[in-house]
């Protein structure tokens, strides 16, 4: 046999040979693990004592801030509620926060507070706060993170039931309108419904809600949604000012075409 391919045949027979790697086990037979019981009791320990450092810390912030207050702003303290006019230290204990929860940004007598991690946002009673500013140590305006958006408070009135419910009854009246523009007609008819029972003496959503079933060739209920608009307005007395009052001058003339052409259809 060819003394080159007898070589090459035995290199081939070792290269198959499996090869052992010598390792150093991680543990030897019978040998058992360290015990841990000391570090985790160690690290539950420190977690407790982290506890209840931060807990005497919002302690003493309540104390401070409560300390000198008006009693609209004590008393949004002890609920747990942002109030305008309050300092920067009602404004942690109204949010049962330390400092470490803030990034807080100053600009000369104007301070402003963001949540320090997004994924953990500070909140009150009313909800997640998304960012609380201050002038001469007073809150100006804070807002609430909300589903349609930020929700700001400048007013006394913006912070009340009601004007809640106004501010989220213009957020969705105006996602109704994008819907609607883009052709989502079952979005847009979710959105205005929401708006009618927030604001139920609103004529305009009664004409958006019929518009909208018009165009989704649903007669019968257009017809009595443009009748319900009709008949929650009094003609006679309406006086035509300002752009709003032509706004709704146009949706009264629109709403009678319709209205004429659908009972016309439905004979």
């Amino acid at each position: 046999m060819n003394r080159y391919l007898l070589l090459g045949m035995l290199f081939l027979l070792t290269a198959c040979v499996p090869k052992k790697v010598e390792e150093q086990p991680i543990m030897e037979n019978n040998q058992r693990a360290g015990d841990a019981s000391a570090t985790v009791a160690a690290a539950s320990a420190q977690a407790e004592q982290d506890r209840a450092n931060a807990s005497a810390e919002r302690g003493a912030i309540q104390a401070e801030a409560l300390a000198d207050c008006a009693p609209a702003i004590c008393d949004a303290v002890v609920r747990g509620e942002i109030a305008l006019g309050m300092n920067e230290v009602q404004v942690l204990a109204a949010t049962r926060t330390t400092g470490d929860a803030w990034t807080i940004r100053h600009s000369g007598p104007s301070l402003v507070m963001v949540p320090e991690d997004e994924r953990v946002v500070p909140s009150d009673v009313v909800g997640n706060v998304a960012m609380v500013q201050l002038a001469d140590n007073r809150v100006s305006r804070y807002g609430y993170s909300e589903a349609q958006g930020i929700r700001l408070v400048d007013e006394p009135y913006d912070a009340t039931t009601e004007g809640r419910a106004e501010a989220l009854a213009e957020s969705l009246t105006r996602e109704g309108d994008e819907l609607a523009a883009r052709g989502d007609l079952d979005a847009a008819l979710d959105r205005y419904d929401r708006v009618s029972v927030l604001t139920p003496g609103d004529p305009m959503v009664d004409y958006k809600i019929a518009a909208v079933l018009d165009k989704a060739l649903r007669p019968y209920e257009a017809m009595i949604q443009y009748q319900l608009f009709l008949h929650r307005l009094n003609l006679e007395t309406i006086e035509a000012e300002g752009a709003a009052a032509a706004q709704l001058a146009e949706a009264i003339a629109l709403a009678q075409q319709r209205l004429v052409i659908l009972e016309r259809q439905a004979r």
